[in-house]
């Protein structure tokens, strides 16, 4: 594990997995720009998770999420704001080019093919879940309360828990 990430809150996330050990992560995404019915019809089902621009939301595409990770689909900006489908890494932390391209809203004169800033993963769509899980509806539960979700609400990528997990996709299946 780096040296920057062996302490903290989100040293988990880093850690040394065991033989394949799965994680799980939560990305968000507008509806109105790119939603999980969008993900759904996209070509296999699959598509590249780039455009992230904040350090700590970076780290874990870059460092954190590992294929075969599951990963919550979020839409935010949505009223309600919810946990709507599960998806899977299928391709692990690469430079994204968005950030090379003046054209693109990403871009980042800062960031060079030969040293890049940024990095995106793919995703594939696995299933919507059964009914969202709203965002009222988490902060409601208090073996949440620690969620990355409730306590950095800002950051587009974050690690959940196993245990997080678990509770959500429960609370899904109500």
């Amino acid at each position: 594990m780096p040296p920057d990430y062996a302490a903290g809150k989100w040293a988990a996330a880093f850690a040394p997995r065991a033989p394949k050990e799965r994680r799980y992560w939560l990305v968000k995404s507008e509806p109105d720009v790119f939603s999980f019915d969008d993900l759904q019809a996209s070509p296999a089902a699959t598509t590249c998770w780039d455009g992230i621009r904040n350090f700590a939301a970076r780290n874990f595409l870059r460092d954190g999420m590992k294929r075969g990770d599951r990963v919550f689909f979020y839409h935010s900006m949505a009223e309600p704001q919810a946990v709507v489908g599960i998806c899977e890494v299928v391709r692990e932390g690469y430079p994204d080019d968005t950030a090379f391209d003046p054209a693109h809203d990403g871009f980042d004169p800062k960031s060079d093919p030969t040293s890049p800033l940024w990095y995106m993963v793919d995703l594939r769509a696995v299933k919507p879940l059964p009914r969202p899980v709203t965002l009222a509806e988490i902060r409601g539960r208090p073996e949440l309360a620690e969620m990355a979700l409730l306590r950095v609400g800002r950051l587009s990528v974050s690690p959940v828990t196993p245990a997080e997990w678990a509770v959500i996709v429960a609370m899904a299946d109500e």
